[in-house]
C-alpha cells in the first residue's frame, strides 16, 4: 500500500466512523506590506479533546445558529481539520491538498552583530497521520504524491541533497551537487528539482542598531549565484549562473521556483516588475502571460483551471479579505475572505491565513475560504505571538 492509499483510506475511515456533520483567519498582510520589498520568504469552532478529524460544520455568521442547508462550496465533506491544534499534531487536509509539513524559525545570535534564522521542521507521517519533528533538516520540499521530500542538512549552503522517504523517515539516496545549495522546489510533476545555489548561508544576517540588514536590500551583495536543475531519477545536475549584481531587487534569501507549466523557473524581486523568469539555461525570458500579474509572495498563485489568480490583501472590507484577479488583465475579479492566500483547493476554494475580525494581526489560523461566500471553515488553531516570535509556524502544502 503506498502513501496515497494510506491517506485516502484515512479519509474513508474518518467518514465512516464519524456521525454525519451538521448540514449546513497577517502573518504577512500588514507584515508583508512592511517586508515584501525587503524580505523573501515564507475561535469560532473549537473541537473538544476527544474530537477526531472530520468534515467540519459551517456556522452561520449572520445569525449564530447552525445553517440547516448544505455547506455548498465551502465544505464538500473533504476537510480534515483540527481547529484546537496550533501547531497541529494531527493531519490537516482539504480536498487533494495536504499540510505535508510545517516549520518554526528561531533567530540565533552569532558574533560580529550577526544572527541566523534556524528552521525546525515537523513532517507528516502518513501511517500515523501525525506530524513528527525532523530536526536534522534546514530546508524541506515535499514532492506531489507525498511519497518523497527533498532535504538539506543543517549547515547551509549544502553540498548534497537528500531524498527522504516520508513513510520510513529515512534518506533513500543522497545527490551530491557541484554548486552549494540553500533552497529546493519540486516541478509540478515531481520529476525535477530546482535548487537555488548560494555561496554563503542565506539565513545569516547582519544586525545594525537593532535592525536586520537583510530587510534592507543593497546593504550587501546577496550570496545567490544561480540555480541548478536536478533530475530526481538520475541525480544529474545542470547549473545556470544568475548574477546577483549589486543586490538590487534581491534579499539575502531569494529562492527560485517553477512556472505553472514547469518549463521555466522564476524568482521574486523586491522592486518592479516584482518577478523574473528564466529558461533552463539561465537566460531571462518574457513572463508567461498567465503569470504576468502574480505576486511572488502570494503563495496560492493560479487556480487549477488557470482562470483566476490569488492576489494581495485589500483593506476597507467587512472582513480581512484578499483579491482574486483576472490573470489576463490583472484586474480584480472579486474578493475572498482571508488575510493571506496560501493554496487553491479547487477552482472555488482556497486555504488561507485569517484572523477573527478585530483581533491581533498575528493571531491567525488556517481556514478554508470560498468565492462568493463570507463564511470560512477553520482548519487549525490560532497562531500566537508577534511576528517571528514563539508560537509562529509556517505551513508546507503538497498535493496528494
Amino acid at each position: 500500500m503506498n502513501v496515497d492509499d494510506l491517506i485516502r483510506d484515512s479519509f474513508r475511515e474518518q467518514n465512516t466512523e464519524s456521525a454525519p456533520p451538521p448540514v449546513d483567519f497577517a502573518d504577512r498582510v500588514l507584515a508583508i506590506r512592511r517586508r515584501r520589498r525587503t524580505r523573501a520568504v515564507v475561535s469560532v469552532a473549537v473541537a473538544t479533546a476527544a474530537a477526531v478529524a472530520v468534515a467540519v460544520a459551517v456556522p452561520r455568521l449572520d445569525s449564530g445558529k447552525n445553517d440547516v442547508r448544505p455547506a455548498n462550496v465551502l465544505d464538500h465533506g473533504d476537510l480534515v481539520a483540527h481547529p484546537d491544534q496550533s501547531p497541529p499534531r494531527e493531519m490537516i487536509a482539504a480536498g487533494g491538498v495536504v499540510l505535508a509539513a510545517y516549520c518554526t524559525t528561531t533567530s540565533v545570535k552569532q558574533s560580529g552583530g550577526r544572527h541566523t534564522d534556524v528552521r525546525t521542521y515537523w513532517l507528516l507521517n502518513p501511517r500515523t497521520r501525525t506530524y513528527e519533528k525532523a530536526g536534522k533538516w534546514s530546508f524541506v520540499a515535499v514532492a506531489p504524491g507525498l511519497r518523497t521530500a527533498a532535504v538539506l542538512e543543517r549547515d547551509l549552503p549544502a553540498t548534497r541533497i537528500g531524498l527522504l522517504d516520508l513513510l520510513t523517515g529515512t534518506v533513500e539516496r543522497w545527490i551530491p551537487v557541484e554548486h552549494t545549495v540553500g533552497a529546493l522546489a519540486f516541478s509540478p510533476d515531481g520529476r525535477t528539482l530546482v535548487a537555488t545555489t548560494y555561496k554563503k548561508n542565506p539565513d545569516v544576517h547582519v544586525t545594525l542598531s537593532g535592525h536586520q540588514s537583510s530587510r534592507w536590500p543593497n546593504y550587501q551583495e546577496p550570496g545567490r549565484t544561480g540555480f541548478s536543475l536536478i533530475d530526481v531519477a538520475s541525480g544529474t545536475e545542470s547549473w545556470s549562473e544568475v548574477p546577483s549584481g549589486d543586490g538590487t531587487g534581491l534579499n539575502d534569501r531569494q529562492d527560485f521556483g517553477f512556472s505553472r507549466d514547469g518549463k521555466l523557473v522564476y524568482t521574486g524581486l523586491t522592486e518592479e516588475p516584482g518577478q523574473r523568469f528564466y529558461d533552463f539555461r539561465g537566460h531571462p525570458v518574457p513572463t508567461p502571460a498567465p503569470e504576468k500579474h502574480l505576486r511572488w509572495y502570494v503563495d496560492a498563485r493560479l487556480s487549477p483551471n488557470g482562470r483566476l489568480a490569488a492576489g494581495d490583501a485589500v483593506s476597507g472590507m467587512k472582513y480581512t479579505s484578499s483579491e482574486i484577479l483576472n490573470p489576463a488583465t490583472g484586474r480584480r475579479s472579486t474578493t475572498v475572505r482571508g488575510q493571506q492566500l496560501l493554496a487553491w483547493i479547487d477552482d472555488e476554494r482556497l486555504i488561507a491565513w485569517d484572523i477573527t475580525p478585530g483581533s491581533n494581526e498575528f493571531r491567525n489560523r488556517l481556514v478554508v475560504v470560498a468565492l462568493g461566500s463570507e463564511k470560512e471553515v477553520p482548519l487549525s488553531g490560532f497562531r500566537s505571538g508577534d511576528d517571528g516570535a514563539a508560537g509562529r509556524w509556517t505551513p508546507v502544502f503538497a498535493e496528494r
